[in-house]
């Protein structure tokens, strides 16, 4: 029998093979970890945005290489690791991350940034170290969105991309750590620093805006102000912790204006959660001149940010955050902790639960604002 780790697997995947168009379910093959790569039994995956607009929204995007496999907010168990592998090892309960923490580079050795450079070039052109993926269908090599690929059954990851975390936790509620979760929450801890007594506002309440809602109400903010163009979110949002919420929709003078007269001047802390350019500047327009500090969370690649330089000025701070400012593997595993003694929700970001024969739906479900996070079980 050939030792563990040493075949090919044969799994279900969902395979993008062309912009716009649905997902696939394929029968793939999953290839052994290399050097430093493990091998992962993924057992759930939630539905980011970001997995739809490579997708479908590719005109906002830098092009990915296709036929490729979506996914990048999973959850699963270690099945197998390739040579030199020493941080994780079979059976281990694991996070797989698309950004890595090498703990080597200049940028890991900094306190200022948790952008690694490990790899980084390779993974965002769906490929890991050697420059091919592991994923193959009928014939053809697929790539690995980010290097990860969680709408597989199986994936490889590189072992600086993947971390492990309690043996107890539960992998269908976790996975949201993986991406939207941490992403929002330490936009709002991290890179925003929220201070306890503050007024702030969220711009977006998907699973990213409603956890930086939590990352406010866990910094001590005294008014969070949750502002959605879905009425529908108005509830879930308190939830969270919003003290207030807004729909641009309900006012006619600009949202800026609304919330610059609501907070006297502006607010302390604004936070774009969108990934839309015109939002972005409202966030920036909504915070004080006088020391505001606005945080960009939402993805968009190729569009262009105009602001007038009175906007910045006279003092307010316009900030950007990736994977919400932790360093990947070291913080993930606090964050399930967290989850698990209670001091931070995730049970209440899942709305819906699919197969991966359903991952369409996923989608579907999203872009009509009907799903917070829909998660995928294997």
């Amino acid at each position: 029998a050939p030792l563990d780790g040493d075949c090919v697997i044969k799994c279900k995947a969902a395979v993008a093979w062309e912009p716009g168009k649905a997902l696939s379910i394929e029968e793939v093959e999953v290839a052994p970890p290399k050097a430093h790569e493990v091998r992962i039994k993924i057992v759930a995956s939630g539905v980011c945005h970001s997995d739809w607009a490579y997708l479908y929204d590719v005109a906002k995007m830098k092009p990915r290489p296709f036929p490729l496999i979506l996914g990048h907010e999973g959850a699963g168990i270690v099945e197998s690791v390739g040579p030199g592998v020493t941080k994780v090892s079979k059976g281990d309960k694991v996070i797989p991350l698309f950004l890595p923490q090498c703990g080597q580079c200049e940028r890991c050795l900094s306190p200022k940034t948790n952008l690694c450079t490990k790899n980084w070039d390779k993974t965002q052109q769906g490929v890991l170290a050697d420059g091919t993926s592991r994923i193959t269908c009928k014939n053809q090599q697929i790539y690995q969105f980010i290097g990860i690929s969680t709408f597989s059954e199986y994936t490889v990851v590189p072992e600086d991309n993947v971390t492990k975390i309690h043996p107890d936790a539960p992998l269908d509620k976790v996975c949201l750590l993986g991406c939207g979760v941490s992403t929002g929450y330490g936009a709002a801890v991290n890179t925003g620093k929220v201070e306890s007594g503050s007024t702030c506002a969220v711009f977006g309440l998907g699973a990213v805006g409603l956890a930086a809602v939590m990352g406010c109400k866990a910094a001590g903010a005294s008014r969070i102000i949750a502002v959605d163009i879905n009425p529908d979110k108005s509830e879930i949002a308190k939830t969270f912790g919003a003290t207030e919420f807004l729909n641009p929709k309900d006012h006619s003078k600009p949202i800026q204006e609304v919330l610059r007269k609501l907070t006297n001047g502006g607010v302390d802390f604004s936070l774009e959660c969108v990934g839309n350019v015109g939002v972005m500047r409202a966030a920036v327009e909504a915070c004080s001149p006088a020391g505001g500090i606005c945080v960009i969370v939402g993805w968009i690649e190729v569009e262009e940010l105009s602001l007038a330089p009175l906007d910045i000025l006279l003092g307010r701070t316009l900030k950007g955050t990736y994977f919400g400012g932790w360093k990947s593997v070291d913080a993930v595993p606090r964050l399930v902790q967290d989850y698990m003694s209670g001091k931070l929700l995730l049970d209440e970001f899942v709305t819906h639960r699919l197969t991966l024969d359903q991952v369409n739906q996923a989608f579907d479900h999203m872009i009509n604002g009907r799903s917070i996070r829909t998660v995928i079980e294997m």
